[in-house]
């Protein structure tokens, strides 16, 4: 049975953890697997929207595969470098990919699975969603991401709380918190994402990547270079045929018919 199932629907990809029996845990053949997978994203030019999910209804993903880590702890420094290693990659390239990645949230996610989550532009959760970070429960630091989103997301307070004390967030509070952005009942999660995907996967691909590049640019830049930022984008949107449509469709009153490109 392959870890990670990887099924394409036209130019929607749909991504899933499948390790149901451990949790969707990530052992090393998974996180191997994820950066193979976000390689080929990369170089999809087709391919218009990603969908990141676990299989069953117990969890998105516990995170890294603890039990591994025990099996040969003389070693599990070289382990974790290895899987860090390729988890990594898959998150830096899944969080740079020009077009919208959703997160479909079912169950608990733990660890480094809140890394693959908070890679991803737009989250659903299931209302049974539970969310934890469990490191400092092994003695264990954050990775995959986590510290770098989650204090962007939750605020620096609130992440040392949430990583220190490995305090349970129901779907609710991780809604308020702001680590997901809709809470949906358990046994829609499939049919509302799934909606969700084709709506962008129908919508202007590359002026979807540009709002992912403003918004993490302005993190870090100045008011001025952010502005220069964004009139390049504008500017160079407005040559592509999905603006030239979507101008064209607004002065037709009709909706656009975008292509993706």
């Amino acid at each position: 049975m392959s870890v990670i199932l990887f099924e394409r629907y036209d130019d929607i990809a749909w991504l899933t953890l499948n390790r149901p029996q451990a949790f969707n845990a990530m052992d090393a053949d998974t996180m191997r697997g994820l950066s193979e997978i976000a390689n080929q994203c990369s170089c999809d030019k087709t391919l218009r929207a990603l969908v990141i999910t676990g299989s069953g209804d117990k969890a998105f993903s516990a995170g890294g595969d603890v039990p591994s880590f025990a099996s040969d702890p003389d070693n599990v420094d070289r382990l974790l470098m290895d899987m860090t290693t390729y988890l990594h990659s898959a998150i830096s390239r899944f969080s740079r990919l020009p077009i919208p990645v959703i997160g479909a949230i079912n169950g608990m996610t733990a660890g480094a699975g809140l890394g693959l989550m908070a890679c991803c532009d737009l989250v659903i959760a299931s209302d049974t969603a539970r969310f934890t970070s469990a490191y400092t429960q092994i003695g264990f630091s954050p990775d995959g991401s986590t510290s770098y989103y989650l204090t962007k997301q939750l605020g620096p307070r609130r992440a040392k709380e949430f990583f220190i004390t490995n305090r349970v967030l129901d779907a609710q509070t991780a809604l308020e918190w702001g680590l997901v952005n809709r809470v949906v009942p358990a046994e829609k999660l499939q049919e509302i994402t799934s909606e969700l995907a084709h709506m962008l996967a129908s919508g202007p691909t590359q002026a979807y990547g540009q709002v992912k590049s403003l918004v993490d640019s302005a993190l870090s830049e100045t008011l001025e270079s952010q502005m220069e930022l964004e009139a390049h984008s504008i500017t160079e949107l407005s040559k592509t045929q999905d603006g030239q449509e979507g101008v064209k469709a607004f002065m037709e009153k009709r909706p656009a018919q975008f292509k993706g490109c």
